[in-house]
């Protein structure tokens, strides 16, 4: 039991941080657009990269640190140009609805939900790497520390979509969306920065 709660809190812990996963989910939550399929696609990932870290396959990433450099630059590059996007949807003149300026295709949702969960280094170093040296450190538990982390993500991800459209109905105002497209595009140039600056 100390293993699960354990892994609960160690993947809770470094979930919640607002990065561009997170403020992507937000921007579909509020703009009710296929936030059930991203939501989804966000916790099976984390579940994939959380077992697979516990199984070993961090020390698979350690042993090709060019693989996290091809995806750091990737990331980079789509997050910096995701977040000048989201500069430009708040100063454009025309009314920013709820259902306008977030991708309205299941398909767009699901690209751009998988380049995000997967573009992000940082999301190889803190799910597959970190989570998979805490939890191997219970041995015959480790599973169990396992099951917890996997609960946390899905807890997270589905708090957050539930969340979002819960306040669609007072977001509807377009001042209030110009700033959180500007709290977005804000939040995905520092993330493109930390990535670009940080050696992995």
């Amino acid at each position: 039991m100390n293993a699960l709660i354990a892994g609960f809190f160690s993947g809770f812990s470094l979930i919640v941080a607002i990065g561009a996963q997170n403020a992507y989910l937000l921007r579909l939550g509020l703009a009710r657009s296929h936030i059930g399929i991203a939501v989804a696609i966000c916790a099976l990932s984390d579940i994939v990269l959380i077992l697979a870290g516990i199984a070993g396959i961090g020390s698979l990433v350690r042993a090709i640190p060019h693989l996290l450099d091809v995806f750091r630059w990737i990331g980079v590059v789509y997050l910096t140009a995701y977040g000048i996007r989201s500069f430009w949807r708040a100063y454009q003149a025309s009314a920013l609805t709820p259902s306008e300026g977030t991708p309205s295709t299941r398909r767009a949702v699901v690209v751009t939900t998988l380049a995000f969960t997967f573009l992000n280094p940082h999301v190889y170093l803190d799910t597959v790497l970190l989570l998979g040296s805490i939890g191997n450190q219970y041995g015959g538990h480790r599973w169990f520390f396992a099951l917890g982390a996997c609960l946390a993500s899905v807890t997270w991800f589905v708090s957050l979509g539930i969340g979002a459209k819960a306040l669609a109905g007072v977001m509807g105002r377009p001042a209030t969306w110009k700033f959180l497209d500007i709290g977005i595009g804000i939040v995905m140039l520092l993330v493109a920065w930390s990535i670009a600056t940080t050696h992995v």
